[in-house]
C-alpha cells in the first residue's frame, strides 16, 4: 500500500493471535496496522471456509447481471444491488440513494438510477471511446467480476485530513478501500463448447484465473558498496546499508509482461510522497503543496506518476515523467511532457504527483558478480535484468528471479535500518536471502453470468443460507412421547414410594416410633 509506514509485520505464517501493548513502550504504526492485518486475515478466512470462493446470502445477493441493449448506442449490463463475498472479502453492489437537499430545484425532476451498469459502476471507469472497454459484440461472454484493494490517502480524499491540525501537518492515517469491477471476458478465451453447462463454464473460468497470478519473484539484501572508502564516514563504515536515515523501500513493477518487456519503479518512501493537483497548463502543473520539507518534496530530474482515482482503478500504468523546472512562488512545476490526456483532467477525481526516486544515469555502488554503473530506463522506469543483484542506492540490492511473469502494480517492501547496517528480508541458515513473492496486489476473480446473447443470461453466482433458524414446533407424535415419558416417569416414582413404605422396621408405628 502507498503510505508512509515504518514497516510490515503481518506474517500469517507465525500465527499470532492478537497484538500486546506494552505499558511505557514506544507506540509504532507497524504494531498496530499488524493488530488490523489479523483481525481481518482471520474474518476473512472465517467467511472463505464457510461460504466458499464466492456466494451470496439467500435474499440479498448482488451482482445480478441484466443485458441492457435494444435502442442504446452502446450495450450495456445491469448489476443488481446486494452483497456477494469473494475469498471473505465481502463486497457490496446497492447504489447509495441520492441525498435530499434543503431546497429543491423545480427543474431536477429526474430520478436517480436504482442499480449500477457496466458504464457507471463506481471503479470501472470504463470509457467508450476506448473500444477495448466496449462489451464484445460476439456471444457468448462472461460478466465476470475482479477484486482487490488499494490505500487511499488525503491527496485523494481530502475528507481523510483534520483540517483543525492545519495545513501544514500531514495527514494521519491512510485508508484500504475495497475496490470491485464487473467486466467482460471473451468465451473464446475460455476455451469451452458451444452450449456448454454451468459448471463446465465455471471450472473453465477457475482454469483462466489461476493463470492470472504473478509469478515474479525477488530477494532483497544490502552490500557494502566498493566505493565507499572515499566518502566522508558520515555511518558506520562496516555498514552495508549507506543511508543516513531508515527507509521503507518500495519496488513496484510499472510495465508488466516478460523479462524483456517489464519495467519496475522503486522509492525509498514506499511511493508516499504524493502531491495534489490544482491544475495543468500544458507540460506546467500547478500544485496544492511543492512537499512538507526537502525530503518529501519535489526536485529537478525526479521521476514523477501522474494519478487520479481513474488512473488507479484502470491499473494501466502511462509512461512517467520528469520534473524538468520548479517554480517555488508559483507552486508549479514543468514536466518532461505534457500529461495524459486521461489523466488529471478532472478535478472530482483528485489528481495528485507521485514521486519516484529512480534517476537515469545515478550512479550507485556496483554489487559482487555483477557490476551495475547507471539505471536504464525506459519511460521513467527501470529495465528489468534478470538473475544479477541490481543496486537501487546505499548498498541496497534487488534481485529478480529469471523466468518470472510481471504484473503492472506488483511490488515488494524492503526496510532499510541504520541501527543494524542492513535491510530486513528473510534469509536461510546460510544468511542467503530467499526469493519471496509479491506483497501485493491480490487480485481475486469470481465469474457472475454467461452472457449468451441479448435478453439471455445465464446465472452463475451461488448463494448460501443463514446458519440460524428457528427452533422447530413439536408434532402431535413427539408430544405423545413426551406424555408416555411423564407417565412412565410418574409410575416410577409411585412404586419406588410404595416400596419404601412396606419396607419400615417391625416395631415401629407408621411415623417410625417404637410401638407401646
Amino acid at each position: 500500500m502507498h503510505a508512509d509506514l515504518s514497516r510490515d509485520t503481518f506474517r500469517p505464517d507465525r500465527h499470532y493471535a492478537a497484538v500486546l501493548t506494552q505499558q511505557g513502550r514506544v507506540q509504532l504504526d507497524a504494531d498496530a496496522n499488524e493488530q488490523a492485518a489479523i483481525q481481518l486475515h482471520r474474518a476473512r478466512t472465517t467467511a472463505a471456509d464457510l461460504i466458499g470462493q464466492h456466494g451470496g446470502p439467500r435474499g440479498a445477493t448482488g451482482f445480478e447481471v441484466g443485458f441492457l441493449g435494444g435502442s442504446r448506442e452502446l450495450d450495456d449490463l445491469s448489476i443488481g444491488g446486494g452483497r456477494y463475498y469473494v475469498d471473505g472479502i465481502l463486497l457490496d453492489s446497492t447504489r447509495p440513494e441520492p441525498g435530499v437537499p434543503a431546497q429543491e430545484d423545480a427543474d431536477d425532476d429526474g430520478e436517480a438510477p436504482a442499480t449500477w451498469t457496466y458504464w457507471d459502476q463506481p471503479d470501472g471507469h470504463r470509457d467508450p471511446e476506448r473500444p477495448g472497454d466496449r462489451l464484445p459484440t460476439r456471444f457468448p461472454y462472461l460478466a465476470c467480476l475482479k477484486v482487490w484493494e488499494r490505500s487511499v490517502t488525503a491527496a485523494e480524499d481530502p475528507l481523510l485530513r483534520e483540517v483543525a491540525l492545519g495545513p501544514a501537518m500531514p495527514d494521519t492515517a491512510a485508508r484500504i478501500k475495497t475496490v470491485w469491477q464487473v467486466l467482460p471476458l471473451p468465451g473464446a478465451q475460455l476455451e469451452v463448447e458451444d452450449g456448454a453447462a454451468k459448471d463446465q463454464v465455471r471450472e473453465a473460468f477457475a482454469r483462466w484465473a489461476a493463470a492470472q497470478a504473478s509469478t515474479a519473484r525477488m530477494a532483497a539484501r544490502s552490500e557494502r558498496p566498493g566505493h565507499t572508502d572515499d566518502a566522508p564516514c558520515l555511518v558506520d563504515p562496516d555498514a552495508r546499508y549507506r543511508g543516513p536515515e531508515n527507509q521503507m523501500y518500495r519496488v513496484e513493477i510499472h510495465e508488466g509482461g516478460a523479462a524483456e518487456e517489464a519495467t519496475y519503479k522503486w522509492s525509498r518512501e514506499n511511493g508516499s510522497v504524493t502531491l495534489p493537483v490544482d491544475g495543468t497548463d500544458g507540460t506546467w502543473v500547478e500544485l496544492s503543496s511543492l512537499g512538507n520539507d526537502d525530503k518529501l518534496g519535489l526536485h529537478v530530474g525526479d521521476q514523477v506518476e501522474f494519478v487520479d482515482t481513474g488512473y488507479t482503478s484502470r491499473g494501466e500504468p502511462l509512461p512517467l515523467l520528469r520534473i524538468e523546472e520548479i517554480d517555488l512562488p508559483g507552486r508549479r512545476v514543468r514536466l518532461s511532457d505534457e500529461p495524459h490526456p486521461s489523466v488529471g483532467r478532472r478535478p472530482e477525481l483528485h489528481p495528485y504527483l507521485r514521486r519516484w526516486d529512480q534517476r537515469s544515469g545515478s550512479r550507485h555502488g556496483g554489487g559482487p558478480g555483477r557490476a551495475k554503473g547507471s539505471a536504464r530506463l525506459r519511460n521513467g522506469a527501470v529495465r528489468i535484468d534478470e538473475g544479477g543483484w541490481l543496486p537501487l542506492e546505499d548498498g541496497v540490492f534487488v534481485y529478480f528471479e529469471p523466468g518470472g511473469a510481471y504484473r503492472s502494480g506488483d511490488f515488494w517492501t524492503v526496510p532499510a535500518r541504520t541501527a543494524t547496517g542492513g535491510v530486513e528480508w528473510p534469509a536461510d541458515a546460510a544468511r542467503r536471502p530467499l526469493l519471496q513473492a509479491p506483497n501485493g496486489i491480490r487480485v481475486h476473480y469470481a465469474p457472475l453470468a454467461w452472457v449468451l446473447g441479448e435478453g439471455s443470461v445465464a446465472d452463475l453466482r451461488m448463494t448460501f443460507a443463514p446458519l440460524a433458524a428457528a427452533v422447530p414446533a413439536a408434532d402431535e407424535q413427539e408430544l405423545a412421547a413426551e406424555a408416555e415419558a411423564e407417565a412412565e416417569a410418574e409410575a416410577e416414582a409411585t412404586e419406588s414410594a410404595a416400596a419404601g413404605s412396606d419396607g419400615r422396621t417391625a416395631g415401629q408405628d407408621d411415623d417410625g416410633q417404637p410401638e407401646s
